[in-house]
């Protein structure tokens, strides 16, 4: 009995000789339901090196059934559609296009134990070889196989996920563009009277199209000069969906400029729909924009005209959140304005804060300038002149002058920051 026991500890499965000569491996799982290996082997070492390492895996928990892994990947995207829920209709026509145009073409009929690496690497290798696609769709197309597939691990028809291309689902951000107040007005002089409005309420408050497109009157109060995001109009494949904002911080109450509120007030009067449910912005007609035919037909040809070329409309939403950081906004402040729900986009725009800082200083220059002319006029005296004179030369310019008509030796620090250090002897 007790060598019986031993033999079963030791042994994982069986191995018997098949008329052909080869070899055939079968073991059973947890629940004493009996596999074959899906393929036969030309040794019996082979063979048993093949259950060595299924019963490894089961001792680790990433054992799965091979017979899951024959599951095509079009078999498992229509189970896996049914997983996806709570998502945006624009993602889901994102998601449609991307498995339309580049996953189904590639992957349909490849079982799911076939799906590796070499064969994910090898097909992103093929779509930038072509270079007929921009990398930032193949990094969404790369992300969306990764989370198919990683579901597909998760219910146990893979071990594991063959996404781990290094740096493959990263999109190459482009910089973000934004334009100064003089610009921004220029341009919302530019489009018909009809959008003026909206132009300057992305460009100073921040909203996006879609929370644009989807305000209604009962969003503006004019008494505390505020504009309340309730909602967004998603546009897929020629059809409106209203629904909540990109996330719940996107609901939120934008303080307004004057400069925005007085023309708001204009527009209400003259081309906002009737009612507290009337559309903010529309068409002639009375219907939701359409983000096409406003970017064709009214925002290029601005764009051209006020000579800034290649702006698109979400730069807006930059400028937005530039002049607000410049006007001295805090990250939280930030976060709050635009809709954020985490730091990091807020954090982007803290860039501009050197560039304000210089601005300050330039401008306690003029300050200073404006005194002494003024003391100049009053007095004519040859020290106005003089102190004039210094405000108007650069920092280390001023400095060196000094130094030379006072005779003295010492050397300028900012000069000895561009000099090599040598070591003392």
């Amino acid at each position: 009995m007790a060598d019986s026991k031993r033999r079963r500890g030791r042994s994982f499965g069986s191995i018997r000789k098949l008329a052909s000569g080869r070899w055939q491996a079968r073991y059973h799982d947890a629940t004493g339901r009996r596999h074959s290996a899906p393929q036969t082997f030309a040794t019996k070492a082979d063979a048993a090196r093949y259950l060595a390492t299924v019963e490894a895996d089961m001792l680790r928990g990433e054992w799965t059934d091979p017979s899951l892994g024959l599951v095509t990947f079009a078999e498992w995207v229509q189970q896996w559609r049914v997983t996806a829920t709570e998502l945006r209709p624009s993602t889901v026509a994102v998601y449609d296009y991307l498995l339309r145009r580049f996953l189904m073409p590639a992957f349909a009929e490849v079982p799911l134990g076939r799906l590796d690496v070499l064969a994910v690497r090898g097909w992103l290798a093929s779509l930038h070889r072509a270079g007929e696609v921009m990398p930032t769709t193949i990094a969404k197309a790369y992300r969306l196989l990764r989370r198919i597939l990683a579901v597909a691990v998760e219910a146990g028809y893979l071990p594991r996920n063959p996404c781990t291309v290094k740096g493959a689902g990263v999109e190459r951000v482009r910089e973000m563009r934004h334009i100064g107040v003089p610009e921004l007005l220029r341009l919302a002089g530019l489009v018909p009277d009809r959008y003026r409005t909206m132009v300057l309420l992305a460009g100073f408050g921040g909203l996006r199209w879609g929370e644009l497109v989807g305000l209604r009157r009962r969003h503006v109060e004019l008494a505390d000069a505020t504009v309340t995001v309730a909602g967004q109009v998603t546009e897929v494949a020629g059809r409106f969906i209203v629904g909540p904002p990109k996330t719940s911080a996107g609901l939120r109450t934008v303080p307004l400029p004057v400069v925005v509120l007085t023309p708001l007030v204009e527009h209400l009067d003259r081309h906002a729909q009737p009612g507290p449910d009337g559309l903010l912005f529309s068409t002639a007609t009375g219907g939701y924009l359409q983000r096409g035919n406003f970017s064709r037909l009214v925002w290029r040809p601005a764009v051209v005209r006020a000579g800034l070329e290649g702006l698109r409309f979400h730069d807006l939403r930059h400028t937005a959140a530039t002049l607000a950081a410049a006007a001295g906004a805090t990250t939280r402040e930030l976060m709050e304005r635009l809709g954020h729900s985490t730091p990091a986009m807020a954090l982007r725009y803290q860039h501009v804060m050197a560039d304000r800082q210089t601005a300050l200083t330039a401008a306690l220059d003029g300050l200073v300038r404006q005194a002494l002319q003024q003391q100049r006029t009053r007095e004519g005296t040859p020290r106005a002149r003089k102190l004039e004179q210094t405000t108007r030369r650069s920092p280390l310019q001023a400095a060196d002058q000094h130094q030379q008509g006072s005779g003295r030796r010492e050397s300028n620090p900012h000069r000895e920051l561009g000099k090599p250090v040598q070591d003392e002897p």
